[in-house]
């Protein structure tokens, strides 16, 4: 019994003091100098940063079924290499998404 209540206690430990909103602030902008856009504002882009990494994703997603139904189904190679530039696109765009607010906060800094 006390070997479950150590696992417990390292679990905790493990896990942290974060919550949910960690998780969920993590594709949110870090606002830097563009701290004074008004809460609307901020929102907007926030939701509209959200909807772009998921059709990033499923842009991923929707490649890789055609590779792999191009690759192995219809024997067709061409549909399978139109699935690996799927991919790739589709993971570019999520890390451009993702890595916005720190390019517009180094450009900014570099323009002061």
């Amino acid at each position: 019994m006390q070997i479950g209540g150590q696992l417990m206690v390292m679990t905790v430990l493990a896990a942290g003091s974060g919550d949910i909103n960690n998780i969920i602030n993590g594709i949110a902008p870090n606002w830097g100098p563009f701290g004074s856009v008004g809460q609307q504002a901020k929102v907007l882009i926030e939701v509209i940063m959200a909807a772009a990494i998921l059709i990033c994703l499923g842009i991923a997603i929707w490649g890789a079924a055609k590779q792999r139904i191009g690759a192995t189904a219809l024997r067709d190679s061409f549909s399978a290499e139109q699935g690996k530039g799927l991919i790739i696109a589709g993971l570019t765009g999520v890390f451009i998404i993702g890595s916005l607010s720190t390019l517009f906060t180094i450009v900014y800094g570099m323009a002061i």
